[in-house]
């Protein structure tokens, strides 16, 4: 696992199967945003009559199989989901008040809802015995962790503490892709500006990391960081260029117009238009297929759908997209990388 001890020590210094063939892409009116899988769709579709069994069921599955990333993203997925439609989270609460599983979607609902606020620490420091009583239902599961370690970020927590929290983390699993995503966010908020120190943690994480891990990503996470801050000295484009390489290889090991990779590969698509690879792009679009995801995109425009659909037609037509498809509205930002080196991520706000 990928040390936070010697960076924060350092200061400022520090299957190969080839994807399923795709086949003709879809039609502009037969993209999707944010689409669930087969696993999370009757879930949510329950949880819109108000009912909490299904999600319960879900959730419960995922613990069962430690299958720490599925549970991870339906967690997030549900979270956000209640935030417009609570009715099926009071009926989950009303029912079985001390469900672990039931105090995780709460705790990230509390955070989600807390982030935006100019009050945010403020808002975020009474969810600790929430968080603190849903890490008690397994100890194995370290989804509870990585909420803590974004609630420490929330609170500007010191970063000894924040340490404990990331040893407690990789301790459950080594290769977590949120909890090395929460820790990545940390690193660029602690050190604002130091990309190259957030490169060398991403880039230890992926090398110890499988091959089909999605902390293969976390280099193109930490570039996509780098791209859209606008801040810090510059990172080599070399660099850039391997974590994008990192990410295409990933890409490939899963098959295509799937749900599972979409995120991943709609970030790499928007960090290869940055970095002018265009061919590499529109590889991806065959990949993502009709799947695209709110990130990116929603950085970008408040229509992240429509503004991946303008873009993809950019791409196959040939023409170089104008700078508003692709560099993301920041008060610092710095505009397009240049050939030899990179331009400027914060990775997704939360």
């Amino acid at each position: 696992m990928a040390s936070l001890r010697a960076l924060f020590r350092s200061g400022r210094r520090a299957t190969n199967a080839p994807p399923l063939a795709a086949g003709p892409l879809p039609a502009d009116d037969e993209v999707f945003l944010d689409a669930p899988d087969d696993r999370l769709a009757p879930a949510l579709v329950a949880a819109g009559r108000g009912e909490h069994e299904a999600a319960a069921t879900l959730l419960a599955g995922t613990g069962d199989a430690a299958a720490w990333e599925e549970r991870d993203r339906y967690v997030r997925r549900l979270a956000l989901f209640a935030r417009s439609r609570a009715e099926w989270l009071g009926q989950w609460a009303a029912a079985a008040p001390h469900d672990p599983d039931l105090l995780l979607v709460q705790a990230q609902l509390g955070v989600d809802q807390a982030w935006d606020s100019p009050a945010r620490a403020e808002l975020l420091r009474p969810l600790s015995p929430l968080i603190t009583a849903a890490a008690r239902g397994d100890d194995r599961d370290p989804v509870p962790w990585r909420i803590a370690l974004d609630h420490a970020r929330g609170t500007n927590a010191g970063h000894r503490y924040f340490e404990e929290l990331w040893e407690a983390a990789v301790r459950r699993a080594p290769h977590h892709y949120g909890c090395h995503v929460a820790a990545l966010r940390y690193l660029g908020t602690y050190w604002h500006g130091s990309h190259r120190e957030c490169f060398d943690f991403a880039d230890l994480a992926a090398q110890d990391a499988p091959a089909d891990s999605l902390v293969q990503a976390l280099p193109a996470r930490a570039a996509f960081a780098y791209l859209t801050d606008g801040c810090g000295p510059e990172v080599p484009r070399g660099r850039l260029d391997a974590a994008a390489d990192r990410a295409i290889a990933l890409s490939a090991r899963f098959p295509a117009a799937d749900t599972w990779p979409a995120e991943i590969r709609n970030k790499l698509m928007y960090l290869l238009v940055r970095l002018e690879r265009w061919e590499a792009a529109r590889a991806q679009l065959d990949l993502i297929g009709p799947y695209v995801t709110s990130f990116p995109w929603g950085r970008l425009s408040d229509d992240p759908l429509g503004h991946f659909v303008r873009l993809r037609a950019h791409l196959l037509a040939g023409t170089e997209p104008p700078p508003e498809a692709v560099l993301i509205p920041s008060p610092r930002a710095a505009g397009r990388p240049r050939a030899e080196h990179g331009g400027h991520v914060p990775a997704d706000d939360h």
